[in-house]
């Protein structure tokens, strides 16, 4: 099937090709040279893919999707090992709803532990206190086993709050959201990945890279794209251990949305109500095996969502934008991927020195959110225009139901 192409296509310093889906929309030049080196690298499958909210990470480009052959970059990966986006459509409609939100709201922050966890700690509001039953359960029967055998071979994960941080939010720009379609029809959608023990996992191997690189005497471009290739020692462990991470992540996810559906159907003032069939749980921070181009890769998508043909995405915009839930295009040339978000337009910092409590308030005003000065960061004017995003990757995916937020919980 023959695409128009709306990539960019821009030749690196190494000569690998780059192609670039950011027309309308920034690509900052940090961003830009954090890609040329990723593409510089000798194991980069044909070309690397930048999506529309690309913006400078840390390790790699935020926005890209890195295709390898033999090798992978525990740093292009993240941290954030597994992180994602969960929406799910309910019969329930804006009729339905309460004039006043803040009661839900406060409901949903009560019952999803959310913000920086201190270890289980006094005050730790981002971990569970007392572990519910259906999350032991949770991870007894899913996650347990492997997590023992991970921490037998590397005792130095041991220490990671584990259990407590399953189904809890996190900080940042993770989130839950009620939302309306466009026929009114009321979602829950949320944002979260694989909290402290896939933080841990991720600089854990991160630093046998970089060791193993210093090892070799290998040269880099940027010490954070140290690198682990087939075969050797650490890969297969990697491999193993991120893979864990991701399903950490997802089943969290699942756990989340039920803890919310959960708070919806004990509301008192909202009637009884199904979720329907039309349910999507998505990484956009992973790595997996893949095929493309007649050749078994490696596909690291740092903030990308897989686009595969008729495959269902979520493409969230800021706390006062709209989202998307879309279908994949299956376009090759971008490894069947398309943007996770709006992205940043410009970072934390510089969001709290730019905006006031007044722009945060008036920017969300049709929203039941936080509206204090810890937030700022996140505010709709730190990120790209979510049109003009979808815009330049309307090759890559078609939009099924645009969101707009009316309940936003923030970690």
């Amino acid at each position: 099937m023959s695409q128009q192409t709306h990539y960019e296509s821009i030749e690196s310093f190494s000569g690998t090709p780059i192609k670039a889906w950011t027309r309308g929309v920034p690509f900052a030049e940090n961003a830009r040279r954090q890609v040329e080196n990723v593409a510089s690298l000798p194991f980069i499958h044909g070309w690397v893919a930048v999506m529309p909210d690309v913006h400078w990470g840390m390790g790699a480009t935020v926005g890209s999707v890195i295709p390898t052959v033999g090798a992978i970059i525990p740093a292009a990966v993240g941290v954030d090992i597994g992180c994602g986006m969960m929406a799910l459509q309910t019969t329930l409609t804006a009729d339905d709803l309460p004039d006043n939100l803040s009661g839900i709201r406060s409901d949903i922050e009560r019952a999803v532990p959310h913000g920086r966890s201190k270890g289980g700690g006094r005050g730790d509001s981002g971990s569970w206190q007392g572990i519910p039953n259906r999350v032991e359960r949770a991870f007894a029967s899913d996650l347990a086993d492997r997590y023992q055998r991970l921490v037998d071979e590397h005792r130095a994960l041991r220490r990671a709050n584990c259990v407590n941080h399953l189904g809890t939010l996190g900080t940042g720009n993770h989130f839950i959201e009620l939302c309306l379609d466009e026929t009114n029809q009321v979602w829950v959608m949320l944002h979260s990945g694989s909290r402290g023990i896939g933080n841990r996992i991720g600089n854990y191997f991160i630093e046998k890279a970089k060791n193993d690189m210093k090892r070799l005497n290998t040269r880099l471009p940027d010490h954070n794209l140290a690198y682990f290739t087939e075969g050797t020692e650490h890969f297969g462990a990697y491999v193993e251990a991120v893979a864990w991470a991701q399903d950490y992540a997802r089943l969290n996810r699942e756990l989340m949305m039920d803890a919310v559906l959960r708070v919806l159907h004990k509301n008192k003032r909202l009637p009884g109500f199904q979720r329907t069939k039309l349910a999507v749980n998505c990484h956009h921070n992973y790595v997996t095996r893949e095929v493309h181009f007649d050749k078994e890769v490696w596909v690291t998508r740092k903030g990308a969502v897989r686009a595969g043909e008729d495959e269902l995405g979520i493409i969230p915009g800021s706390m006062g934008a709209r989202s998307f839930i879309v279908r994949g295009k299956g376009n090759a040339e971008s490894f069947h991927s398309c943007s996770h978000g709006a992205g940043r337009v410009m970072s934390r910092g510089d969001a709290k020195k730019s905006f006031t409590l007044k722009d945060h308030r008036e920017a969300t005003k049709h929203v039941e959110c936080r509206k204090d000065k810890d937030v700022l960061d996140e505010t709709p004017g730190a990120y790209k225009d979510i049109d003009k995003v979808m815009a330049a990757q309307s090759d890559l995916v078609d939009i099924v139901h645009t969101l707009r937020q009316v309940v936003c919980v923030k970690g």
